[in-house]
């Protein structure tokens, strides 16, 4: 309907989940990290919970999309399962073969077979519940017992749930506190904060091919506001916005639309979702209303005061003057001038969104090959990288391994190897390359200047997505009775990192299988014996040959 009227290819808040709509805010990607950590330590069970429309099942496909190849994995959506249908959809989901009428014995048998399987090949097995929370008690228990097959040191299936809040008091029961016990990673998601739900419906208008300024800062701010930050209803009253100013004839959404599309929006919402546009709060709540934004806002000049000096002296007060005479909320005025005081008041006071002056900007953004990004990565290593090892083939060089992925800033730091970072910002985006960290700073390329920074303001910028290169020596996953000049190297390698002796056999026997193991258990992982991408990556990391540290201890050394 409005879609060539604003210049859109496709719909842009859609609540149809689609991957190139996928947006990792700092909690989605915090989420991923405590989930991933969970179920890699050897536990079976992890749990995701968050309120309705706060990006769950996003953070769970993501996760899903960033698996490698030892890992067989199988969704599951919606399930209001008695254990027979649980079991059977988990066979149908990983094509596990059952009889027809099967009994729970026979398909609990069917699964261990293929887990058993799966072991033995090296391959990890996870199963992913959505909507966890109207399992009932029974099948919960049932999905307990299937966690029963391990080997030493791992669980042979594991586990995450994902639910709703009322996810976390089911398993505080007595009946289910054996479940609860074996939960080894588990994350609350909260919604966007204002400045990720800018960036959020900056990044969804751009990713459909519109302008990244069709709302404007007192309109975003009245959504977040209304919205309370769940990327959900963000989206219904994006889409909202944009019908109300395609048939007012408007091509900006002002403050006065987005207000509007609220109250529609929230009118058909459960009481206590979102913040509804009219107040149906009892006299008492409205008085204390009156009273309580002045104290809050005392209190944040006070703050203010007490960070800046007196330099914020002037500002504090012409502020607060100006909101006592004109801005502050009460119960006679209306609704729409309420809301819009406080989106005044929250653009105002958040100097957090302006920390990076334009230029700076500006030159980050400078970039926006990919490829040439990731052929200044492989200069960094002092090699002369083709088109084709920029495009991040791990195919396509011998010497190197190119691979994406997602995580943190404190994943890169300790991995201690420069990486190429997209970075995003009002629907440009650009590439560089994160070439030091100094304590809280960081120095970045562009192509053509060496750019340095606090580490706070490339965090806000940057995507969640990195791009990273490590020598490889050894190429294929290695085995128990396997044989040549690979297994040699890889015993070399072990022996390095492990402060061990080699014993010069080209021979993968159970003395080099024992090493590997202990490899595994020091490095976290899964621990199988096999030498496989994971591991083989791992290793390679920790023993690479004149490769360049992207952490630096000594600022003055960095600055050389």
């Amino acid at each position: 309907m409005y879609k060539d009227y604003f210049g859109f290819r496709e719909v842009p808040f859609s609540i149809v989940p689609s991957s190139r709509y996928l947006f990792l805010s700092q909690r989605h990607r915090e989420a991923m990290q405590h989930l991933q950590a969970g179920l890699g330590q050897g536990g079976g069970f992890a749990m995701l919970t968050g309120e309705v429309g706060t990006g769950k099942t996003t953070v769970a496909k993501a996760m899903l999309a960033s698996l490698d190849d030892k890992t067989a994995s199988g969704l599951i959506l919606n399930p209001t399962f008695s254990s027979q249908d649980l079991l059977e959809a988990i066979c149908d989901e990983f094509s596990i073969s059952y009889p027809e009428q099967a009994s729970l014995k026979q398909l609990s048998q069917a699964i261990y077979q293929y887990l058993q399987h799966n072991e033995q090949q090296g391959i990890n097995t996870l199963v992913v519940i959505d909507e966890a929370q109207h399992l009932s008690a029974e099948v919960l228990e049932q999905l307990r017992l299937l966690t029963n097959l391990e080997t030493d040191d791992r669980k042979l299936l594991k586990v995450l749930l994902i639910g709703q809040p009322e996810l976390q008091q089911k398993l505080r029961t007595t009946q289910l506190r054996q479940l609860a016990q074996r939960i080894t990673g588990r994350y609350h998601l909260l919604p966007l904060s204002e400045g990720e739900a800018r960036q959020y419906i900056e990044f969804r208008l751009s990713t459909a091919g519109g302008e990244t300024s069709l709302f404007n800062k007192s309109a975003v701010a009245a959504i977040n506001n209304a919205s309370q930050g769940i990327p959900r209803l963000i989206n219904l009253i994006g889409d909202k916005a944009l019908q109300y100013a395609y048939h007012s004839g408007e091509k900006r959404v002002s403050k006065s639309i987005a207000l509007k599309a609220c109250e529609d929006i929230l009118s058909f919402q459960a009481p206590g979702v979102g913040n509804t546009a009219k107040s149906t709060s009892s006299p008492w709540r409205q008085t204390i209303g009156q009273y309580a934004l002045p104290a809050i806002l005392g209190v944040c000049v006070a703050a203010g005061l007490y960070w800046k000096g007196a330099d914020a002296l002037s500002w504090a007060q012409l502020s607060w003057v100006s909101l006592q005479a004109t801005d502050v909320p009460n119960e006679t005025a209306p609704v729409e001038t309420q809301v819009d005081a406080l989106a005044v008041i929250a653009e105002e006071s958040q100097p957090q969104q302006t920390l990076y002056p334009d230029d700076l900007i500006l030159q980050l953004l400078d970039r926006d090959d990919k490829i040439a990004a990731i052929q200044e990565l492989y200069a960094v290593w002092g090699y002369r990288a083709s088109v084709l090892d920029g495009m991040c083939d791990s195919e396509t060089n011998g010497l190197f391994q190119c691979q994406k992925y997602l995580g943190t800033l404190e994943q890169i730091t300790a991995q201690n190897l420069p990486v190429v970072m997209p970075l995003y910002h009002k629907g440009r985006e650009g590439y560089v390359v994160l070439y030091r960290v100094v304590g809280d700073e960081v120095e970045v390329l562009n192509g053509t200047q060496r750019i340095a920074m606090p580490k706070a303001w490339l965090e806000s910028l940057w995507t969640g997505e990195y791009y990273s290169i490590w020598q490889r020596e050894i190429y294929s996953t290695l085995r128990l009775n396997q044989q040549g000049e690979q297994v040699l190297l890889l015993d070399s390698k072990l022996s390095q990192v492990l402060g061990d002796q080699p014993t010069g056999s080209d021979v993968f026997d159970k003395t080099l299988e024992r090493k590997v193991e202990i490899f595994q258990r020091w490095q976290n992982m899964d621990v199988d014996g096999i030498a496989g991408r994971n591991t083989l990556r791992q290793l390679e990391l920790m023993t690479q040959t004149d490769a360049p540290s992207l952490v630096w201890n000594n600022p003055e050394e960095a600055l050389q």
